[in-house]
């Protein structure tokens, strides 16, 4: 069960995102296509769950497609981008708002509301979880908890893909998200709390911005030991 404080943070970060969850969708929607080394870090995720899924033996039906969580969906686009890339991804997210725009806009794509910090799915269900800036509005204190959630659902060998502002050589900071308050993360600090999940670092990926962006970003692709 969720702490007072953690259930203040969720109810906070999901009316935030409500009240702004059209403008919210239209700004992302294209955030893919505008970066080419997101694609490829992305891309190079869903390689790796496929590779790491059962192979189907000759003359029977196929092995079903890696089953794969977008954690903090938002308006559903990597989800759906993921989907493209032969996984069966499903989307979950605080707000109420984002998950009806997301099915709204991909009928054919299962997406939850929920938290990512208490998922319905089994121990070791998942091959794969994304946490795609949807980490960045926990609260310091509460991101261990998250991290051990991701490690609970995935599958031994499976992978996680984070994707969230770097701190650029300070501490962890906070900042002022134009929806909600937001903290800057030190890659090397947060790839050692995921290591205490037991989640082992596989690559990384330092970004710096572009035009009409404010700081680094940082990616992460973990394997569940």
């Amino acid at each position: 069960m969720s702490s007072p404080s953690c259930s203040s943070y969720l109810s906070t970060t999901a009316d935030a995102y409500d009240a702004l969850a059209e403008r919210y969708a239209d700004h992302v929607k294209d955030g893919l296509a505008r970066q080419p080394l997101d694609r490829s870090f992305v891309a190079a995720f869903a390689d790796l769950v496929r590779e790491g899924a059962p192979v189907s033996n000759p003359g029977r039906a196929p092995a079903p497609a890696p089953v794969v969580a977008d954690l903090g969906c938002g308006p559903g686009y990597l989800t759906a981008a993921l989907r493209e890339q032969g996984l069966d991804a499903f989307g979950v997210d605080l707000s109420p708002a984002l998950v009806a725009i997301a099915r709204r806009s991909y009928p054919g794509l299962r997406f939850e509301v929920g938290s990512m910090g208490a998922l319905e799915a089994g121990d070791g269900e998942l091959a794969g979880v994304v946490s795609w800036y949807s980490l960045i509005h926990t609260p310091p204190q509460q991101l261990p908890s998250y991290l051990a959630e991701f490690r609970r659902v995935l599958a031994p060998g499976g992978y996680a893909l984070l994707g969230f502002f770097e701190s650029e050589g300070a501490p962890v900071t906070a900042f002022d998200h134009k929806v909600t308050t937001a903290y800057r993360w030190p890659i090397d600090h947060l790839t050692d709390l995921a290591r205490e999940a037991g989640l082992t670092e596989s690559a990384r990926l330092l970004r710096e911005p572009t035009e009409g962006e404010r700081f680094r970003h940082g990616r992460l692709l973990l394997r569940a030991v």
